[in-house]
């Protein structure tokens, strides 16, 4: 994601490439393909807000399939992320071979 688009070009995305509605009681989070930056668009009731986190010495932890489709997260989900926990390690299925 190029994250130097701005309010007006992060719009355009969710409206028209994800077809969600921009005026949700929803944050719409991009993250840059290096995972050092993320940039959080909402609506308010009174208009657009872009808040901008980069990370100095580590990496947001993001989907392996981050570029290919839009993901639902909870918000407290999402304050985990922003604290940089993993929570997408946590939905991988685990297969056992020999149960005792």
């Amino acid at each position: 994601m190029d994250l130097r688009k701005n309010i007006n070009g992060l719009s355009v995305i969710v409206k028209e490439e994800m077809k969600l509605n921009l005026k949700s009681r929803s944050v719409f989070i991009f993250c840059n393909q290096k995972r050092t930056h993320m940039n959080i668009l909402y609506f308010d009731r009174t208009g657009f807000a872009l808040c901008l986190k980069r990370l100095e010495d580590s990496k947001f932890p993001w989907p392996k399939n981050w570029d290919k489709e839009v993901i639902s997260v909870a918000a407290k989900d999402f304050e985990l992320v922003l604290d940089g926990i993993n929570i997408w390690s946590r939905f991988q299925d685990v297969h056992f071979e020999h149960i005792v």
